[in-house]
């Protein structure tokens, strides 16, 4: 089946009929849902502000996939500072958006698939056209989602995350 979009888990045997080529979580991790009945706090499906003193954009994470034109993403999490934020939301809606510099943030989503933990590491966040989520460019380390950020993943790898967020531990 050379031209199935799907693949056979590693995990469970079983042919899963697509290859999802992304993930995302639904809130920073420092979320809670106590925080729902605090005036000071909202949770939106892609900004956040904690008790008015922390604030998070949801953006992604792009990897290219060696050989294929697809690209993997994660749908991440990551804190402004609070100019930051507010400069992101005055211009959330705003046509040309996308000229903005990047701002500078913590990721604020931890991915356990990398054993080295990803909370808090250094991004940008680059505003693009309205109706796209910021592009999350990492701070280029050793960091295993850095590396494979800047230098892109496999297929293979693809399939790997894929039956590891089907079949977590």
């Amino acid at each position: 089946m050379p031209n199935d979009p799907g693949f056979t888990c590693s995990c469970c045997g079983a042919h899963h009929a697509e290859l999802p080529m992304s993930y995302s979580t639904a809130a920073p991790d420092v979320w809670d849902a106590d925080f729902e009945s605090d005036p000071d706090s909202t949770l939106s499906s892609d900004q956040c502000v904690i008790k008015g003193q922390h604030f998070f954009i949801r953006g992604l994470i792009e990897i290219p996939v060696i050989g294929s034109q697809d690209v993997f993403s994660w749908g991440v999490w990551v804190s402004l500072s609070r100019d930051n934020f507010a400069r992101a939301q005055e211009m959330w809606d705003t046509r040309g958006r996308e000229s903005e510099k990047p701002y500078f943030g913590w990721l604020s989503t931890e991915l356990a698939l990398y054993s080295e933990g990803t909370t808090d590491l250094k991004t940008n966040a680059h505003t693009r056209p309205i109706g796209r989520r910021p592009y999350i460019q990492l701070e280029p380390t050793d960091h295993p989602l850095a590396v494979e950020q800047r230098t892109g993943i496999t297929l293979d790898r693809v399939r790997e995350i894929a039956a590891a967020v089907l079949h977590p531990a």
